[in-house]
């Protein structure tokens, strides 16, 4: 029988009982801090204790390895990220809390002080949002006071993870659906309301055109957009005395509106949907079928109302409608839920690279890291990604500007090849350095970071990603620091 350790670090009875004021378990900003694993806060507690909490400290948040069939990861989740570190502060209802526990009797005075005074001081480095990333390569850098840059990383890591995945999943969807309206449906299947109102951002910004969440389309200033449910067309069947009447009503109030038409039978309410609107009872403006065979009922569909937009839902994901594509499923426009908010996770991880100036790693078997702050560099040939090469911060593309002037025509030389670095200095010593991007700016950046990518690695099924190739300076500091280490 397998035994758990007491991890209650001397509660009492009484100390818990005391401590379970908010059953809501609702957050505001307030709580970002708390928002953390404990582990952060006993590091925090041992590092202030040993004079070590200001000592500038370089974490890197990056993923190992992409999920299974994507061959490209969008970054997403910056916005959020930054709102986060611009507020990070502990309130005194906050401190008071964590003194309650008892975990942190052996703390010191000056462990206390830190966190009702600290704020976040350090240095942001980021790709920008709608960039397409590769595995290994940083999508954030956290240059801070070292119990600063440990805190935060908790929240960093919920919030790229989750985001990431929904930003990738939604250019996906982009890639394959072309210029089909896309909608995101999937507020219900998402892990938490609050997560909802990210993942339809996230979506958005990466290439869908609007949203059925009405908080979040509000509040990013956009219109919220939707049809309605079998719920409807069966009270008011049951009430009014048939479909047709359920039509009637939601076009009383909403003229032109999609209609679902499935609750039934599918053909039949086509049939007469067709005749009212050929008779000019009726202007309707689409359909949306939510079960059954999408490619043979599309079909029927279009031919009974030629000139009405056709939308599907139902469990729908990328694979699914290239499938309805190739198939030649008469369809306009597609609402994502389930399969857009969840599925296969992004697991980021979040990891010391430089503490006081000197390059560490991590050298675990499968889990092994890179040392030093380090940039990615894009080399792109006539508008394509050819290659990336992870190196150093602070190497200078000597090789790049060597190339460049051997020719004797640099403007052609820098449309047929370039190289760019990736990550860009977003905050400074804790405050903005650049404007907030848009989600139209965002969305413009997935659409071209995702076209600029091979075809091999934009395809859904055994992608290819971009070369990732290891800088000759990073190289070398690796061996170093291993050596260092051994």
């Amino acid at each position: 029988m397998t035994s758990f350790p007491n991890l209650n670090y001397g509660y009492t009875n009484n100390q818990q009982q005391q401590n379970i004021e908010n059953p809501e378990l609702t957050l505001s900003a307030v709580d970002y801090s708390l928002l953390t694993d404990l582990y952060q806060l006993t590091m925090t507690a041992c590092y202030t204790g040993e004079g070590l909490e200001q000592r500038r400290a370089s974490f890197e948040l990056f993923v190992r390895r992409l999920p299974d069939n994507f061959g490209y990861l969008i970054a997403m989740g910056l916005a959020q990220a930054l709102e986060y570190l611009e507020k990070f502060r502990f309130s005194s209802s906050g401190i008071e809390a964590l003194q309650a526990t008892g975990i942190f009797a052996n703390a010191s005075e000056k462990f206390w002080s830190l966190l009702a005074e600290g704020r976040f001081t350090g240095d942001v480095w980021a790709v920008p949002e709608g960039t397409a990333v590769f595995a290994n390569e940083p999508l954030l850098r956290v240059e801070a006071p070292l119990w600063q840059a440990q805190l935060v990383e908790t929240y960093l890591l919920n919030t790229l993870n989750y985001q990431s995945l929904i930003a990738t999943r939604a250019a996906r969807l982009r890639d394959v659906a072309s210029q089909a309206t896309l909608l995101e449906f999937g507020t219900r299947r998402a892990f938490s309301p609050q997560a909802s109102l990210w993942a339809a951002r996230a979506a958005l910004a990466a290439g869908l055109d609007a949203t059925s969440n009405v908080l979040a389309a509000l509040q990013l200033g956009e219109k919220p957009s939707g049809t309605m449910a079998h719920a409807f067309v069966m009270a008011l069947s049951a009430m009014e005395g048939s479909e047709d009447q359920a039509f009637t009503v939601f076009h009383r109030y909403f003229p032109g509106a999609p209609l679902l038409i499935d609750t039934y039978d599918t053909i039949a309410a086509a049939q007469r949907l067709a005749a009212m609107v050929n008779s000019g009872e009726m202007k309707l403006s689409g359909v949306r079928l939510d079960s059954g065979d999408l490619v043979s009922l599309s079909k029927q569909v279009r031919s009974l109302l030629p000139n009405v937009s056709i939308f599907a839902t139902g469990d729908l994901d990328e694979w699914e409608i290239a499938r309805l594509v190739a198939a030649g499923a008469q369809i306009d426009g597609y609402g994502l839920g389930t399969r857009l908010v969840t599925g296969s996770p992004i697991n980021g991880v979040y990891k010391l690279v430089e503490i006081d100036g000197i390059p560490v790693m991590k050298r675990s078997s499968g889990k092994g890291t890179y040392p030093g702050r380090k940039q990615v560099f894009r080399l792109f040939e006539r508008g394509k990604v050819k290659a990336d090469s992870l190196g150093l911060a602070a190497q200078q593309q000597t090789e790049k500007t060597e190339e460049t002037e051997k020719t004797t025509d640099k403007n052609l030389k820098f449309l047929q090849s370039s190289e760019v670095p990736l990550l860009q200095l977003f905050l400074k010593e804790g405050k903005r350095v650049q404007p907030v991007e848009t989600l139209a700016e965002i969305r413009q950046r997935t659409a071209t970071s995702v076209a600029s990518l091979p075809d091999k690695t934009r395809r859904l099924d055994n992608p290819v990603s971009v070369q990732v190739d290891i800088s000759t300076q990073l190289e070398e500091l690796t061996q170093k620091t291993k050596n260092n280490t051994a």
